[in-house]
């Protein structure tokens, strides 16, 4: 997953408001972060792996000028881990394109050899994203081949579309075209969000901004006009007028795990909320918990997206919420320790358990969602150290038994514990005393209920049912990819079992 932000302002530099925005999306990436901006002569352009914070600095303010701009936040699903695959890309022609993507393209390696071999283009990375671009790029130019350089809106939007008829996968989108304007996209299903938002500058027009989730808005003074329609483009010109063009007939079909775990809970996408369907998951987890008959003396989340779940359970089971865990925000990601050893001692730095929460009592753990299974398996093992009794553990999400491929890190069935396991097989290897997991038809619900309007989720980890066409070789290839291979070896190295690993999710 990542985070996209980009700002057209009529009356100054955006480099700080971008800054802002993508602290407000640093959830959806910690990888690496990028900002580039245009003054309607030059782009300038800064990235590299890291933080927000880390990359960027005061000095930046003088050089990273211009009125229109965007920044990108990264987690990898797709390439390497090198900061030469960190956002955004650039080709120079036609006109001159800079693009972040939120997502990942499913058949990415037809349309690198398409990009290399027909049209003699050199790629500088694995990333889909610089394949995306440069399927838009040879799109783009197709289109001014036909209709001539007066009109270049005409001729990008013209590109969206035969792009959006060419590449297949999950793609929101934010350009900054030289001499043209900011355009965004969302692919067809619009499986990853995209929002549009307006702020009024009185006597010079209004500016505009787009975001992966509209938190990046409000620190900014915008207000969220709607999300990006799914196959809809817009464009915001440099004279700062919108143009909207739906480029194909789409059916939103949004991924119902950015409710479940990767959008923070202050958002609204696609017109749900993501705090009540997150609440609304906890009333119907409560009915399980209710229907178990287990005595339970405490309702404990995992910090921090268990929370809303949890309260609401313990709100309506009555029995009584408590933080028993205190999460220690100061420490770095697990993927940079030097081993899987390191990487698992590390779930103790980031978490200690409160001993009079857990001596003497039967606690039932509540989780976001269970993915590799590592992460919840050392906490109950915690638990268990603080005098816990009992330590029960539900999944506010079904079984995660199936890979994304839609721009989540959960590419292998390999690296997912309920993958081929029944639910008693999955407690004996967390080693809890009982498992409850969120029914498939529940988490709709909860969705759904936010906005009846949306038909169907995409689902495809829980069900397995890919909206977009993925075959067996498309799968297998991202078994057998480097990054998979490197997470493999690292495991292998300490005596770890494949099923052990659990990186960001889970």
């Amino acid at each position: 997953m990542c985070g996209i932000l980009g700002i057209a302002s009529r009356t100054h530099d955006v480099f700080a408001e971008i800054y802002d925005g993508l602290l407000m999306l640093q959830h959806r990436g910690q990888d690496a972060s990028g900002i580039v901006t245009y003054n309607g002569e030059f782009f300038r352009e800064k990235k590299a792996n890291g933080l927000v914070k880390d990359v960027f600095n005061t000095s930046d303010a003088e050089t990273l000028l211009g009125k229109v701009g965007m920044g990108h936040v990264r987690y990898p699903t797709a390439g390497s881990l090198s900061a030469s695959e960190a956002q955004p890309f650039f080709v120079n022609a036609p006109y001159g394109i800079y693009l972040v993507h939120n997502g990942n393209i499913t058949n990415t390696e037809k349309q690198r050899e398409k990009v290399t071999a027909k049209y003699s283009r050199h790629l500088r990375t694995t990333s889909d994203s610089e394949v995306l671009l440069n399927v838009l790029a040879d799109k783009v130019a197709d289109a001014i081949k036909v209709n001539g350089n007066a009109d270049p809106i005409r001729n990008l939007f013209a590109g969206v579309k035969m792009t959006m008829e060419r590449v297949q996968g999950a793609y929101s989108v934010i350009c900054l075209v030289a001499g043209v304007g900011m355009l965004a996209f969302r692919d067809p299903h619009g499986i990853r969000p995209l929002s549009v938002a307006r702020r009024e500058t009185p006597g010079a027009g209004d500016d505009y901004a787009f975001a992966s989730e509209d938190v990046a808005f409000g620190i900014n003074g915008f207000d969220k006009l709607r999300d990006l329609r799914a196959g809809e483009a817009i464009l915001i010109d440099l004279d700062g007028n919108m143009h909207e063009f739906q480029a194909v007939e789409g059916k939103l079909t949004p991924c119902i795990f950015e409710y479940v775990y990767l959008a923070r809970p202050d958002s609204l996408l696609d017109g749900v909320s993501v705090y009540k369907t997150q609440m609304r998951m906890g009333q119907t987890l409560a009915k399980q918990i209710q229907d178990s008959g287990l005595e339970i003396d405490r309702i404990i989340p995992v910090p921090d997206s268990a929370r809303p779940v949890a309260l609401e359970a313990a709100k309506i089971t009555g029995i009584p919420y408590r933080e028993g865990l205190v999460k220690n925000r100061y420490v770095g990601r697990t993927f940079i320790m030097p081993g899987q050893e390191e990487r698992q001692k590390s779930v103790r730095r980031k978490l200690n358990a409160v001993p009079l929460e857990f001596e003497g009592h039967n606690v039932l753990l509540i989780d976001d969602s269970i993915v590799r299974g590592n992460t919840i398996k050392k906490i109950v093992q915690m638990c268990r150290e603080a005098g816990a009794k009992k330590v029960y553990v539900a999944s506010a999400s079904p079984p995660v038994k199936f890979p994304n491929v839609y721009g989540i890190d959960m590419p292998t069935r390999h690296e997912l514990v309920a993958s081929g396991k029944e639910v008693e097989e999955i407690r004996k290897e967390l080693g809890a005393d009982a498992l409850f997991y969120q029914k498939l038809d529940d988490l709709i619900w909860a969705a759904k209920e936010g906005n009846p309007e949306i038909e169907s989720f995409e689902c495809s980890c829980f069900d397995g049912k890919y909206i977009i066409g993925v075959d067996g070789d498309y799968l297998d290839s991202l078994e057998n990819s480097s990054r998979v291979s490197k997470k493999r070896e690292d495991m292998q190295g300490t005596g770890s079992s494949w099923n052990a690993s659990k990186l960001a999710i889970g």
